[in-house]
């Protein structure tokens, strides 16, 4: 059996006890999952470097996960669904879902919010998979000790290639992911060797064209206190620091060779377990089973199921269902030598052909190929809802899911899957404050997207539940496409959005763009060279949503306040000169531009969009017309009934923020 032994640190009563609707009380379990898996199963097949990695007396290999549960005491007044989300860099959240704040790294508190899936009856699991994670005894975050290739085994050689682009002069960083930015989510990647003269320091202005190589006696592996560098290698230090918008790659040997995708397998057996074995907490009393996962976790999501691995050692499906939120056409470096987990635009694994469920053919790269094409053959495949949000679709690749790349039209989705554009919104839930600052550090030249679409998004969840445990078939999929003739290109868009002058729009030459990419010849071993050649000359198409007149997307679903707008929303935001790299785009951010509050001030801006006070007569009027496309959500199944009240809060507030701002 893969989990060997899950071994509980604690159990205790999770919110003291307190109880939720007619389920009652919830418990929460702190484990550790001992895994021991066999290389030589055709199921773990996929796995990059597993066969290569230490193994025990029984040639297997052994590695151990955190696991956090949290469950109803009376498993008879759950709902028999078990809900595996995958835990985005450690953290532990029920945010999108139960309208919480993230809790800050230092914590492993799970807030309950306003308790959406608890009163509801749903038992929740968090599976830890990633290798980077910082680890600490209080688990304030989740991941996973997987097993190490030994230095002799790592054949062919290759490096690992880490990303900068600061957003302000900075002497050093930490040699881990930095798309994110500097904030500790990752533990540090030391070198083998710090004084390697085969380690690279690379330079660039964008991303596509060629670099430049920085001098090797004018950087080092080390950390700087002040201007002084002091002999700590988990850092790299350059002379004269790094300039804010330049993009600089770090190539080196690492010092440890982790084999990345047995957190996959980790999520597998693990969900397995909890599913069918009477040892584990839910003694087998788990009737279905959702694997759901946001940004990094649905790009994850979409690789374990391009890699079939919905299947366990035994054959049996451990997702009846999935939701991978906010992936867009990517996957990523999850199961390849020298993976970063969290790598997201940086041209890798994870930008690879296929995009699309189906098999089609690639013009650019002369293969054919889908990413449901295991699944199809192992007759294992999860019901899917795939959700994105309008910056998915900005960076260009969001658009690739649904289109046939040969002829550029709709292309056509399986009979298990459902695709839903959350239009006019940004990557994150937009917060009702009109601020160009992102929690990167970066900043965009227009305010923040504002719209906040988790209303939706628990929709998905329950109609995708239903879907799975009812048979129930769900609401059709609203993304665009030609035949609704909603579907554009960017530079489309952006001509249709010149009126509005105020709208900073992106530089299209310098746009995250997705291309072939050429990784070596050993990438189908799962060991690319770093870094890639990009093939900058051709590139895939970069479909997003047609605009109205207002600016805001037809091709989605549209939250009530998005339906009756105050305001532009757009899912691009171009970075801020100040921190450099000027019309490139911020991958996670969009933009809202506010409407002006009446007439007069319209026509002294030159506004070519009506006004506040020529659309609605006052805030009850407003509000009666936001309660109305609620209850049209309400009836197509985009939106549940008790979730009607939180649109109207939703939109009281922008409308609120952006009816009172200054001038």
């Amino acid at each position: 059996m893969p989990v060997a032994h899950f071994e509980i640190l604690k159990q205790v009563s999770y919110e003291d006890g307190r109880p939720f609707g007619d389920v009652g009380s919830y418990e929460r379990i702190d484990a550790i999952a001992h895994y021991i898996i066999d290389p030589e199963n055709l199921a773990n097949s996929s796995i990059i470097d597993l066969s290569h990695s230490k193994r025990n007396s029984d040639c297997q290999v052994e590695f151990t996960g955190d696991v956090t549960i949290i469950k109803p005491v009376d498993l008879a007044n759950g709902n028999g669904a078990l809900l595996v989300q995958v835990p985005n860099r450690g953290n532990r959240s029920v945010a999108r879902l139960n309208l919480t704040p993230v809790a800050p790294a230092t914590s492993s508190a799970v807030e309950p919010g306003d308790g959406f899936l608890f009163r509801n009856g749903w038992s929740i699991a968090w599976v830890g998979w990633q290798w980077d994670v910082p680890r600490t005894a209080e688990q304030t975050r989740i991941g996973l000790t997987p097993p190490m290739v030994p230095l002799a085994a790592r054949t062919p050689k290759t490096q690992m290639q880490l990303r900068i682009q600061p957003n302000k002069l900075e002497q050093c960083f930490a040699l881990t992911d930095h798309h994110v930015g500097n904030l500790g989510h990752h533990t540090p990647i030391c070198p083998l060797d710090p004084d390697d003269d085969g380690a690279q320091l690379l330079v660039r202005r964008n991303k596509y064209e060629s670099p430049e190589k920085i001098e090797r006696g004018k950087w080092k592996f080390v950390r700087a206190v002040g201007d002084h560098p002091i002999s700590e290698h988990s850092h790299i230090w350059l002379k004269g620091g790094f300039k804010p918008g330049l993009i600089y790659d770090i190539l080196f040997t690492p010092k440890d060779c982790p084999v990345v995708g047995a957190g996959m397998l980790a999520t597998r057996d693990c969900t397995s377990f909890l599913r069918y074995e009477v040892a584990s907490p839910f003694n087998g009393r788990v009737d279905h089973v959702i694997g759901e996962g946001q940004s990094q976790c649905g790009r994850f999501l979409r690789t374990f199921l391009h890699l079939g691995l919905n299947s366990d050692q035994k054959g049996r499906p451990a997702f009846d269902g999935v939701l991978a939120h906010i992936a867009g056409g990517r996957r990523g470096e999850f199961n390849h030598r020298y993976g970063q987990p969290s790598v997201q635009p940086t041209p890798s694994f994870g930008h690879l052909f296929p995009f699309g469920d189906l098999p089609q053919f690639d013009p650019l790269t002369g293969r054919t190929a889908g990413l449901l094409d295991r699944h199809r053959k192992s007759r294992n495949l999860p019901k899917i809802f795939y959700t994105d949000t309008s910056t998915e679709y900005w960076r260009g690749d969001a658009g690739l899911c649904h289109t046939e790349l040969a002829s550029g039209d709709d292309a056509n989705l399986p009979k298990n899957v459902r695709r839903y554009l959350f239009a006019s919104t940004q990557h994150g839930p937009g917060i009702p404050e009109l601020n160009d600052a992102t929690q990167f550090g970066s900043r965009g030249c227009n305010p923040l997207n504002i719209v906040d679409y988790r209303p939706l998004y628990r929709a998905a969840l329950q109609n995708l539940l239903d879907w799975v445990k009812e048979e129930k078939v769900p609401p059709d999929s609203v993304y665009p496409s030609v035949i609704a003739g909603t579907r554009r290109t960017r530079r489309e868009v952006m001509g249709d959005l010149t009126s509005i002058d105020k709208l900073v729009c992106p530089n299209e030459s310098v746009m995250t763009t997705m291309h072939p990419l050429d990784l070596g010849p050993y990438s189908e071993r799962g060991v690319g060279e770093m870094p890639p050649h990009i093939h900058a000359n051709v590139s895939y198409p970069d479909f997003v949503s047609a605009v109205n007149d207002d600016g805001n997307e037809t091709g989605g679903i549209r939250m009530p306040d998005v339906e009756v707008p105050v305001a532009t929303h757009a899912g691009f935001n171009p970075r801020h000169p100040s921190t450099g790299g000027e019309g490139q785009l911020l991958e996670y951010v969009g933009s809202t531009l506010p409407f002006a509050r009446d007439r007069a001030e319209r026509e002294a801006t030159g506004d070519p969009r009506r006004s506040i006070a020529e659309r609605y007569e006052n805030r009850d009027e407003y509000l009666a017309k936001v309660r109305e496309a609620a209850e049209i959500l309400v009836k197509d199944d985009y939106l549940l009934l008790e979730d009607i009240g939180l649109c109207i809060e939703i939109a009281a507030l922008r409308y609120d923020l952006i009816a009172n701002k200054s001038s």
